[in-house]
């Protein structure tokens, strides 16, 4: 049973964290060097606008916005899913090299197929999931030890190790490219969101659409992992079952989003963290959370990425690192887990 004064608090911060998405989306459609107003933009949207503004918004703007909630919104669940399941409040598919796995493996189908990004929009989802699941096999069969199992240190200094050594396998595929394939892995590795037409919303949507809900489902049996493994035992669960199921679902969300939006580390860092700071660490109060606090975390770091430089701009990945970063290092500090 959940306490009405925290269910009114989670509520006050889902209407919080809503208004503050559609005013970074808002900022986001109408900024850039196309200047759109707040009216021309619903003027536009509802089908009353020029030519101009119909082309720039409902084909370039809209789908790009929708790609960054979505993926924002998967990378700050695939995070509190991880964090969870591993009792690592350092886990996160990026430090842990799950993104660098699922961008290896995009590289070198690049490379072993010859092919163009472009023309494989929906192979890519699937194959930056098998990419992000061999990594995650790879990262728990190292940091595992009998006597300690898998220790937070152990796991982000495997990750880390990992990922560094996958990004190289990255740049040395990159020497096999032509230049189209180049500039595509160059913008994916920064984090740059190069999903930005309908056709990647419709790629990255479905897999949303499926494991999110099913991840909602697994909120109680979460909340029972985290207070302890044998009255978990003893309530019938399955730990070790379970704790797989739910973390290749997370890490399936977390490779399927970063396959259209590029390499962004450190959302599933601190959305579902801040999420917890304000409701408190039961799954159904911070997990609706989490997802509205990712989703804007990632429109507003790519927004302010393309305002400050015209009109090139910075990869939204770079924006969130140095916020996230200092971030990382402070939960570092206080986990005491180095």
């Amino acid at each position: 049973m959940i306490d009405n004064k925290l269910r009114i608090k989670q509520l006050i911060a889902l209407a919080i964290s809503i208004i503050l998405l559609f005013m970074a989306c808002a900022w986001s459609v109408t900024s850039g060097e196309y200047h759109m107003s707040i009216s021309t933009f619903f003027k536009t949207l509802f089908g009353q606008g020029e030519y101009t503004d119909s082309l720039i918004l409902l084909d370039f703007r809209l789908p790009r916005m929708l790609i960054t909630i979505l993926a924002g919104a998967a990378l700050s669940m695939s995070g509190a899913m991880m964090q969870s399941v591993t009792n690592n409040p350092l886990a996160e598919p990026g430090i842990l090299g799950i993104n660098a796995g699922s961008g290896f493996l995009i590289a070198l189908f690049l490379v072993v197929g010859h092919v163009s990004a472009d023309n494989f929009i929906y192979i890519l989802p699937i194959l930056s999931i098998i990419g992000g699941m061999l990594t995650a096999v790879i990262i728990f069969y190292f940091s595992y030890t009998k006597e300690k199992g898998i220790t937070p240190a152990s796991m982000v200094l495997v990750g880390v190790g990992l990922s560094a050594a996958l990004a190289g396998g990255s740049l040395t595929l990159m020497s096999k490219f032509d230049r189209d394939q180049s500039e595509f892995m160059a913008t994916w590795l920064a984090g740059n969101i190069w999903g930005d037409d309908w056709s990647f919303v419709i790629a990255l949507l479905p897999w949303l659409i499926v494991i999110i809900p099913f991840l909602f489902t697994k909120a109680n049996t979460l909340n029972i992992l985290n207070t302890n493994e044998q009255i978990a035992q003893g309530l019938g669960i399955n730990v070790r079952r379970e704790r797989m199921i739910i973390l290749f679902a997370a890490v399936a969300l977390s490779s399927a989003a970063v396959a259209v939006s590029g390499a962004i580390s450190f959302i599933g860092l601190m959305g579902p963290h801040i999420a917890k700071t304000i409701v408190g660490p039961r799954h159904q109060l911070f997990m609706p959370l989490a997802i509205f606090i990712g989703a804007f975390l990632l429109v507003f770091s790519d927004t302010v990425g393309q305002v400050i430089l015209q009109p090139s701009g910075i990869p939204a990945g770079i924006v969130v690192a140095l916020i996230g970063a200092p971030y990382f290092l402070y939960l570092m500090y206080r986990s005491k887990s180095f």
